[in-house]
């Protein structure tokens, strides 16, 4: 296949530009990604009805290099880039070397606001309602350590199916704003309805809640809560929400106006497919107020989101390609992606379900799972029998897998597919969970 046909169409990325100019818009446009990848004779077909096409997935897989030597279904860690996003990468980062402080003075900031500015149209955001940072962590952290609107004998609510790195600056606030933290626990196989009743139970128990985190999809197994009404239930209690959405956007598909939240955290290096070290901050208009500008910046009026972080010096060449990576992203379609992962994900759960040596973790249901999911064996869930777990299907299986440990019933094994990912190699999943009893 010619994957050159999937070109920066635009502007080239200097290779050959005039010292006194610097040509610096760096997408390329959807139509030319559809083309390159033959989406329109796919037109009359539904998402659910290619999930399934292994000769179409076959065709998208080409597309990306292989992890060489082993199966990998550990990819919720960061997401792999497609060959022509990766080109775009190595384009812009030879710009950016060969133009230097000329190129970032006079021209990035024009540049990351078009990136911005592709990043809120494709999640249905307002302008100037998003802000680009190194990851997720980065904008939940700010979001967290910036919130306003605590006092002394307050609550902060967080559950043991977040991210390990956001439960303790949860419970950080504890001992720098002298409120109680409180952590819900909920079901590691459940539907919507469970997860909501989860919250709602935690609300009534603890109507001194003034803040909550909330996970859209779980690293740990890929359970996906049923944020808009949660957001509901908190509101009618006045509880202010920050929204974990590290790992959803891209593994499912939608807008974030679907979710309710004023403010929210976002990896594109994941499900998306930019370079390593881009994330998001979503910070509706008119609900700046509560969130405090980064020390020593300023927002006398509470109008701009970008004061809420200082990333400082960053990697350019990352953010210039964020523009390719979503035409990438949108050219395989969010949901044919979504149901392709969902699929490969119920090829070995359904299987794993039946096993009486395996327990499940994540969804019960459509709605409440994605492409990821977790297991373990029955009654082995200490960070020990994980790990040996981990390394069995690793040395005997060939198959790269991670462990999770923050949940409250104990620790699991994590298997997270990509749209390059086979049936075949899902079969082979399945057949070393067999031999695991």
């Amino acid at each position: 296949m010619n994957h050159s046909k999937f070109s920066l169409s635009r502007r080239n990325l200097l290779t050959g530009v005039a010292t006194t100019a610097v040509v610096s818009s760096f997408s390329a446009t959807a139509q030319t990604a559809n083309s390159a990848l033959a989406l329109p004779s796919l037109s009359n077909r539904t998402a659910d009805s290619l999930a399934s096409d292994e000769a179409y997935w076959a065709e998208i897989a080409s597309y990306y290099n292989r992890t060489q030597g082993i199966i990998n279904l550990e990819h919720g860690y960061w997401g792999k880039m497609a060959k022509p996003v990766i080109e775009a990468y190595q384009r812009a980062t030879k710009m950016v070397n060969d133009q230097n402080s000329f190129y970032a003075r006079k021209h990035f900031p024009a540049d990351i606001r078009d990136a911005m500015s592709r990043v809120g149209q494709a999640l249905g955001t307002q302008e100037g309602e998003i802000v680009l940072t190194r990851n997720a962590t980065e904008a939940i952290h700010n979001l967290i350590r910036q919130y306003q609107g605590l006092s002394a004998g307050d609550a902060v609510l967080f559950a043991d199916s977040d991210y390990p790195s956001f439960k303790t600056i949860m419970r950080w606030l504890e001992q720098d704003q002298g409120v109680e933290s409180v952590e819900v626990i909920t079901p590691a196989l459940a539907d919507q309805q469970q997860l909501l009743q989860s919250y709602v139970d935690a609300f009534d128990r603890k109507p001194n809640i003034k803040l909550m985190l909330l996970t859209h999809v779980s690293n740990q197994h890929g359970l996906v809560f049923p944020v808009k009404a949660i957001v509901e239930e908190a509101h009618k209690r006045g509880i202010d929400v920050i929204c974990d959405c590290a790992q959803s956007w891209g593994l499912i598909d939608y807008k974030i106006t679907d979710l309710k939240v004023n403010w929210a955290g976002f990896n594109l290096h994941k499900w998306i497919g930019s370079p390593v070290g881009v994330g998001a901050l979503y910070m509706r208009k008119g609900a700046l107020d509560k969130i405090a500008p980064y020390p020593g910046e300023y927002d006398l009026d509470n109008s701009r989101a970008y004061t809420r972080v200082h990333t400082a010096t960053a990697n350019f060449a990352a953010f210039l390609t964020v523009p390719t990576a979503l035409d990438f992203h949108q050219a395989i379609g969010g949901e044919n992606k979504q149901a392709r992962l969902h699929y490969l994900r119920d090829l070995w759960f359904t299987e794993a379900q039946s096993m009486n040596h395996i327990e499940v973790l994540g969804g019960k249901d459509s709605m409440s799972s994605t492409g990821m999911s977790s297991f373990r064996i029955k009654g082995k869930t200490t960070v020990g029998d994980a790990n040996k777990l981990q390394q069995r299907l690793e040395n005997d299986f060939g198959i790269f897998t991670v462990i999770r440990k923050g949940l409250d019933s104990g620790a699991c094994i994590r298997i997270t597919p990509q749209v390059f990912t086979s049936a075949d190699e899902i079969q082979q999943l399945v057949d070393s969970l067999k031999q695991l009893g």
